[in-house]
């Protein structure tokens, strides 16, 4: 909890008075002024991403997740490109394990060599520094951009992710990545009930499963917008573009 705004000037001189215009989110337009705006990138991980992680031990299509990359590509160089600050995440835990609790790792029924923190293909699945944890080269972070470690679903949840936003004005957030459905719903509700205005850019998350993501955007924006905004890549890259 706590009061949004305070903290350091943005990085970008004049961004503060920029204003990205989202005229065609649903349910209805939305500003986002760049100064005090986040794209948050949710874990884009190779454990999620490709064969021999955590998605596929869990028994999913990993191949299905690879729709949404190129939208997130073009969603990240915009917001680079406009000085709006940028955050990813990645769910993972430390490598004793002092962070994940006994439920979370039984869950899904997984047999040995296929649980969290069991050595596989990409190193220890989901811990923190393994190869699999890390996020795929396409949106890899700058070293100038914040890469959060989170224990949960929500970005929020036992990190200093809000704290962080505190400190540099951050009001409103840009939200990508995987799922949508679990890790980036979850985070937009978080940050929703801590007074962001949200907006989830659709087709820059993925789900393993297409109608979930399609539930999913559908729950974020009925009755008014409930949780949020959402908004297309191909309209959010137009309008970051022309940010005045």
């Amino acid at each position: 909890s706590g009061k949004l705004g305070g903290g350091a000037a943005p990085t970008d001189p004049g961004s503060d008075k920029k204003v990205i215009s989202l005229t065609k989110a649903e349910p209805y337009a939305l500003d986002l002024p760049v100064g005090s705006t986040v794209l948050v990138m949710i874990d884009f991980q190779r454990d999620f991403f490709l064969p021999g992680g955590f998605g596929h031990y869990k028994g999913n299509d990993v191949t299905q997740l690879a729709s949404c990359l190129p939208h997130a590509v073009k969603l990240l160089d915009a917001c680079r490109k406009a000085g709006v600050l940028v955050v990813h995440t990645q769910e993972c835990h430390t490598p004793n394990l002092d962070d994940l609790p006994p439920s979370k790792r039984k869950r899904g029924n997984c047999k040995e060599g296929e649980r969290i923190g069991d050595e596989a293909a990409m190193g220890r699945i989901l811990i923190r520094g393994e190869h699999g944890t890390g996020i795929v080269e396409d949106v890899a972070p700058l070293e100038s951009e914040k890469v959060l470690y989170k224990p949960g679903k929500g970005a929020f949840w036992a990190t200093e992710l809000h704290a962080y936003l505190q400190a540099r004005g951050v009001t409103h957030m840009l939200i990508a990545g995987a799922t949508t459905e679990v890790c980036v719903q979850t985070t937009m509700r978080e940050a929703n009930d801590r007074g962001y205005e949200c907006c989830i850019v659709g087709d820059a998350t993925g789900s393993y499963n297409p109608s979930f993501k399609q539930v999913a955007l559908e729950m974020v924006v009925a009755q008014g917008g409930i949780v949020g905004w959402k908004v297309d890549t191909a309209h959010a890259v137009e309008q970051i573009a022309k940010a005045k």
